[in-house]
This record gives structure tokens, sequence and C-alpha cells, in this order.
């Protein structure tokens, strides 16, 4: 169901604020942004299959070491598949409203959440005084 056109304004207000208030976490959680690589996804469902048929196969023959490398080859397609792929590079945290700040690296982004978090309520405790 589409949103109204108030629904969709409020929506996009909200947006800008979040990108003007809390740049630095929309740049974080905006660079990771990942597409599915179907080649690897369709290998992986392929390397799950045959690793279950040399599973079924070891587990019939009684040979351990073929059931072993069965569920080895099947854990291998299953990691191969849920890896995500490459990130897209065409994300842009304004749109194309052009609201959105542009920010180089600055000595911040080598701090951790934490120490990102307290400088941000020492601010905030040093603007209320």
């Amino acid at each position: 169901m589409p949103l109204s056109e108030q629904e969709q304004r409020l929506l996009e207000e909200m947006e800008r604020s979040l990108y003007h208030n809390d740049a630095d976490f929309v740049a974080t959680v905006g660079a990771t942004r990942l597409r599915p690589s179907y080649r690897s996804i369709a290998l992986g469902v392929l390397l799950v299959v045959a690793g279950i048929a040399l599973l079924i196969a070891g587990v019939a023959l009684h040979l351990l070491w073929l059931g072993i490398i069965g569920f080895i080859v099947m854990f291998g397609g299953v990691l191969l598949a849920i890896t995500p792929g490459r990130a897209s590079r065409g994300f842009s945290p304004g749109g194309s409203t052009g609201h959105g700040r542009s920010h180089a690296p600055s000595r911040k982004s080598d701090q951790g959440f934490m120490d990102k978090m307290n400088d941000r309520w020492d601010r905030r405790q040093d603007g209320n005084h």
C-alpha cells in the first residue's frame, strides 16, 4: 500500500532531520549496504546439494571420511550462499533532494561507539550549563 503525500512528506522530513542531527550514524549505516551476489548464492546451493549427496553416500557406504567431506562441502556451500556480495557505492545520505551532508574522514572515525556516545553526552552537558 503506497504512502499518502502527507506521509511521504513526513517521512522525507524525518530522514532529513536524521541526516542533519546524526550524520555519523547515517554515514556508518549507509556505508554498509550490500547487494547479494546471485552467482555465489547459486553456487552455494549447488555445493549444499552436492554436500548432502556426499553425506548420504558416506552414510550408505559406511565411509566416515566421505560423510565428513560431504558435511564440509555442505557447510562451505551455506557459507558461500549467505556471504554478502559487494557493497553498493551509489548510496548517498541525502538522496536526490540534496539535503545530505558529505563527510570527510575525521579524527573521530577511529573512535569506538562508546567514545562517541560519551563525547556527545559531554557536549550536551556543557551546553546546558
